[in-house]
């Protein structure tokens, strides 16, 4: 009987002590998890994603980032500047890109930088991992679909080891979700 209250009181001990240790381990994994966030919004502010997926307004010093768009990408709605005829070509321009830079014409046609942002119906929010990491990899949407146009610089971000590709979506994740539907890309002519 003794033998069995021991063991029952070892059990509650060990019980008691693996539940109080939850909250540090949460805790633990919290900061592990915001240090991944704060490395992927180093790459991202590194890499220069604001450049094309941040829409801009012109100041008399150049453009700003429009920070409530952070990473939403070309805004939907936004007419297409034509391109004028003549000014791409091998002798030529080889981009043109709209006020905002957020879309580029060239030799591919006319590109849109995507939203970023985690809104689950026009950005990345439905996305999984593996999916971001294939696109970025194989420079195919969703890893499988269209190429990834210029001047989406996959290539160079195919090069992120796991964790840093990691990190770069846990931050993605983690921006203000914009909803911003930003159209297809347009073929050459």
């Amino acid at each position: 009987m003794r033998s069995m209250a021991r063991a029952t009181s070892l059990l509650l001990l060990t019980l008691a002590a693996s539940t109080a240790s939850l909250p540090a381990l949460a805790q633990a994994k919290d900061t592990a998890s915001q240090q991944q966030v704060k490395r992927g919004q180093y790459l991202v502010n590194y890499g220069g994603c604001n450049d094309c997926h941040t829409p801009k307004s012109m100041t008399p010093k150049g453009p700003a980032l429009e920070q409530s768009l952070l990473l939403s990408g070309y805004r939907a709605g936004t007419p297409v500047p034509a391109v004028p005829a003549g000014v791409l070509g091998p002798t030529q321009w080889g981009a043109l890109t709209n006020g905002e830079l957020t879309a580029w014409a060239g030799p591919w046609g006319i590109s849109f930088a995507a939203n970023l942002t985690p809104d689950k119906a026009t950005g990345l929010g439905a996305w999984t991992y593996a999916q971001f990491d294939q696109t970025m990899r194989r420079g195919k949407h969703l890893g499988t679909g269209r190429d990834l146009l210029p001047p989406m610089p996959w290539m160079s971000i195919a090069t992120l080891n796991d964790a840093d590709m990691r990190a770069l979506f846990a931050y993605l994740r983690s921006i203000k979700a914009v909803a911003n539907r930003v159209p297809a890309p347009i073929p050459p002519k």
